[in-house]
């Protein structure tokens, strides 16, 4: 009997100092985090805009460097590019940063966004996802992220 109750002391001793040491845990690194938080619309038609909004993080406060953008296409590859997107000025440069970043696309427009050129493939949509990074002053970079998939319909 003694031996069952010691296993219990020790299962709750175990659970108490997994949740202490979870809610300690610092959210904020050197190498900015990257999160994907929504797109919108998903199939993109001509004469729109695509929006991504992406969350992040940084300890020193300091990601006015790039984000870097990829597009994949698993049907045509010769839609593919990569490119990168310059940080908006109004980025906070404080420590311990935390904020949201909305990055806009048109396709088939101009309204001063960056354009994504048409499927290059014949008669063909494009079936493609896109990947960030984020990369600060200090050249710390996130891990990538991958948008869901989007399909960008052929005029």
């Amino acid at each position: 009997m003694k031996h069952v109750e010691m296993k219990a002391k020790l299962l709750i001793l175990g659970v108490m100092l997994t949740g202490i040491s979870a809610c300690t845990k610092d959210q904020f690194t050197t190498k900015p985090q990257l999160k994907f938080k929504s797109v919108s619309p998903q199939v993109l038609n001509p004469n729109q805009l695509i929006e991504f909004q992406l969350e992040y993080t940084d300890k020193e406060g300091d990601i006015q460097n790039k984000l870097y953008i990829q597009k994949i296409t698993s049907n045509c590859p010769a839609s593919d590019f990569s490119t990168s997107y310059a940080i908006p000025s109004n980025v906070p440069k404080t420590p311990n940063s935390k904020g949201e970043l909305d990055i806009r696309y048109a396709y088939g427009i101009n309204l001063g966004y960056p354009s994504i050129a048409e499927p290059a493939c014949p008669s063909q949509n494009d079936t493609c996802v896109f990947r960030f990074a984020l990369t600060d002053k200090a050249n710390n970079t996130s891990d990538t992220i991958t948008s869901p998939q989007i399909v960008l319909i052929k005029r």
